[in-house]
């Protein structure tokens, strides 16, 4: 067929099965860098809170020792996550590679709950949900999909989850970064603390690195 004639199909009868499905591909591998930006950005900003840490664990400063730290698990449970996202981005490019092989053979997609599973989970990250959604839509349209429910398009909130294992997990993380100084001081508390006024005038450089990673976990 020329280039003529697969034009004027395009523009009469849409994309072709492949090309749908290697721009879906490439979208898929976009969303997929974008990942590997933000878990960068997260390794980042632990490095210095870690440093900062430490520093914190030397003056004795039990308590911003344990805010901080805290925020560190946090977003240690937000790169755990954001590493699954990306192998699920991987998971739908190898379900699209064949079904491109299948379009070759039959002419035509064919519906996928894997792919629909995979896009469902993948819909509430919040980084790519719309990206997501967007593309969710079109593999609908295409047959790939079933309709999904309204509610699988929410994001999803486990900021209350992320609290709880974070609790259980400070005490650990706490006696890594200090050499056991605080591992074993006291017992975290279920709420978040807050530092007061002069506290925070006394640690400036800890409060930025709160604020620098509480930007990237609800960013």
């Amino acid at each position: 067929m020329t280039s003529t004639m697969k034009s004027i199909n395009r523009f009469l009868y849409g994309p072709t099965p492949e090309e749908r499905v290697r721009a879906w591909q490439q979208k898929l591998k976009s969303e997929g860098r974008q990942l590997d930006r933000e878990i960068r950005q997260l390794d980042q900003a632990q490095g210095k809170a870690r440093q900062s840490l430490k520093q914190l664990a030397q003056k004795g400063d039990v308590k911003s020792a344990r805010i901080l730290a805290k925020e560190v698990v946090r977003s240690n449970k937000q790169k755990e996550r954001l590493y699954v996202s990306k192998a699920r981005l991987g998971s739908i490019g190898t379900q699209l590679s064949n079904q491109l092989a299948m379009v070759k053979v039959t002419g035509s997609l064919h519906k996928s709950t894997e792919i629909m599973k995979l896009s469902n989970q993948l819909v509430r990250l919040p980084q790519i949900s719309q990206s997501m959604r967007e593309m969710s839509m079109e593999m609908m349209k295409a047959g790939i999909m079933e309709e999904m429910l309204d509610e699988t398009l929410e994001a999803v909130d486990d900021g209350e989850e992320l609290e709880e294992e974070a609790d259980q997990e400070v005490e650990k993380v706490l006696f890594e970064l200090t050499d056991g100084k605080l591992g074993q001081a006291g017992t975290v508390t279920t709420e978040l603390p807050h530092l007061e006024d002069k506290e925070a005038e006394e640690e400036p450089e800890m409060q930025r690195m709160r604020e620098q990673l509480n930007g990237l976990l609800n960013g």
